[in-house]
């Protein structure tokens, strides 16, 4: 009587399966994941042997046909049977002295009993086991390195009147995510989720720039400070304000001039507060551009729109409403294009001389980490080796100055970084790396403090610079979270468009993650609008007591 009633639950089950309607975006979201699976994993696909993209364009009228998910499945295992016999090669061996980082990896929607049928899932695994083990078709390891580049890609503009061409191209860059972004499993919202809520919109835009902002919305989802999203769309114009600033409790600061005549023609200097850019509040900015800026964490997003709104890309006739004097003031500024007759006066602003290292007083070093270069570093270490600190500012991009000073530094040599990388023979998963040491066995090392200064302009070498120093342990980070991307980054270049990401995991020797989190101060330091307006760098004010007190 068991077996009946298990016989006819069978039974009743798959009659369910069969009749279950199925969503657009759902066949549209499975559809993606099986062809870009197919793409990687395929032997015949992964080789070459088959247009991927004309199949795709040839298949998704047949999946928009499809009515229940017995029909669906149906035609994607008939997708697999045309494209030939897989062999058998399984068990695949494992290399040897390969430790994986499986924190990325996922296939279990493979598996998907809402969507697939068993016999269907049954060839999507036969295939991942007997995967393709030969040089990737469609992606390569860039050398020495590890992070991933485009080959063999299609990488014209979509037709914007087509749905299905559209789609190919959502199709593509998400499944180059989903396999190759080391830093998937950190994302805020589930690349699946992504997936789901951008093919809707991919589908109803109907022009170049419509269809170009849904991947930008799509490219911002994956939370990497790396991350731009370049158009080539016609020339727009593109005017600046004649200074940096930075965002603080929901108003915009000056921090820097860079066009001295134009600032003073508009009242404009350092510590001057910006509330408004035409007729929109700070606060309003930050909400509406949260899903238009690729960042790894809040500070980072916040940089990244201070120099947005910052730069006009529709007009040179800007509304800025400015708190001074302790009340609002509304002005219509006039703002200028770099190349213009106002270029050299932005160019001197941009490029003010800077000091590479100095002395703050008798016994305590400075070195600008931004303008320091290599052949400096022996000038600088006989200038400061007697000294009993030395800040280093990294609130900038360094300039390969890691090694010379992080032998300077250490007493011997030390490991200070580990990475993980894309392993083409099994997408999706990575590998661990041996690392990065610095430093040798140096009887003349640095012996006093190391004070290093950071924020959220310290990203990628800057982060990996500072974790270096970090190895000779008298390191005192003060200042406020980086940008929480780092290592070698993997550019995509298209007909319509341009982005890119962090190509490799980047972590302490003892694993501990700095993708999103960044580099954690010891002390944690913020500007603040007081401090700005009074001409402070209260960092390096607090660097400097820490240095006397120990505190």
């Amino acid at each position: 009587m068991k077996k009946i009633a298990l016989f006819f639950l069978l039974v009743l089950t798959q009659i369910t399966f069969g009749q279950a309607k199925i969503t657009e975006t759902e066949k549209l979201a499975a559809t993606c994941k099986v062809w870009g699976f197919l793409k990687y994993y395929h032997p015949k696909v992964a080789n070459g042997d088959f247009n991927w993209d004309q199949q795709l364009l040839d298949m998704l009228p047949k999946i928009d046909k499809a009515q229940t998910k017995a029909e669906f499945s149906l035609i994607l295992e008939n997708w697999i049977d045309d494209l030939g016999v897989v062999p058998e090669i399984a068990p695949i061996a494992a290399v040897k002295d390969v430790e994986y980082f499986d924190k990325n990896f996922d296939l279990s929607w493979i598996n998907s009993t809402k969507l697939f049928s068993k016999k269907l899932s049954k060839k999507l695994k036969f295939i991942e086991e007997n995967r393709f083990q030969g040089e990737q078709f469609y992606i390569y390891g860039v050398d020495g390195v590890g992070n991933v580049g485009l080959k063999n890609e299609n990488k014209k503009h979509p037709d914007f009147a087509d749905k299905n061409s559209k789609l190919r191209m959502v199709f593509m860059y998400w499944n180059l995510v989903e396999y190759f972004f080391p830093s998937k499993y950190l994302m805020d919202k589930k690349w699946d989720v992504t997936l789901e809520k951008i093919i809707p919109l991919a589908i109803k835009a109907e022009s170049q720039d419509d269809f170009y902002l849904v991947m930008r919305k799509m490219v911002s989802g994956i939370n990497d400070s790396h991350t731009e999203f370049y158009t080539y769309s016609s020339p727009k114009v593109r005017n600046y304000f004649p200074g940096n600033g930075k965002i603080i409790d929901e108003k915009l600061v000056v921090t820097e001039i860079l066009a001295d005549s134009l600032a003073q023609a508009d009242d404009i200097k350092v510590g001057t507060v910006i509330t408004k850019i035409n007729d929109k509040t700070i606060k309003e900015l930050i909400a509406e551009n949260r899903d238009l800026i690729c960042a790894s964490n809040e500070p980072k997003y916040l940089d990244k729109l201070a120099k947005k709104i910052l730069r006009s890309n529709t007009s040179d006739t800007v509304k800025v409403e400015f708190f001074q004097n302790e009340k609002y003031v509304t002005k219509t500024m006039t703002w200028y294009e770099y190349h213009d007759s106002h270029r050299n006066e932005f160019k001197k602003g941009a490029r003010k001389k800077k000091e590479k290292f100095k002395l703050l007083n008798n016994d305590t070093g400075y070195v600008n980490m931004g303008v320091i270069g290599v052949k400096n570093i022996p000038d600088m270490i006989e200038a400061l080796k007697n000294t009993k600190a030395i800040v280093f500012d990294m609130r900038n991009y360094p300039k390969g100055t890691f090694e010379a000073i992080g032998n300077f530094l250490n007493p011997q040599e030390k490991k200070f970084a580990i990475y993980t990388h894309p392993d083409l023979s099994y997408p999706g998963r990575c590998k661990w790396s041996s690392g990065t040491s610095m430093g040798f066995d140096n009887k003349d090392y640095y012996k006093g403090k190391v004070v290093l200064l950071l924020n959220e302009d310290a990203q990628s070498q800057a982060e990996w610079t500072a974790m270096c120093f970090q190895t000779c342990g008298r390191t005192t980070i003060i200042g406020s979270q980086t940008a929480g991307a780092d290592g070698n980054v993997s550019i995509f270049d298209f007909e319509g468009f341009n982005t890119n990401f962090s190509g490799i995991g980047v972590f302490y020797p003892d694993k501990r993650e700095t993708q999103r989190i960044g580099i954690v101060p010891d002390i944690e330091v913020k500007p603040t609008i007081k401090g700005i307006q009074e001409g402070k760098d209260e960092v390096l004010d607090r660097a400097l007591v820490f240095i006397e007190t120990g505190k």
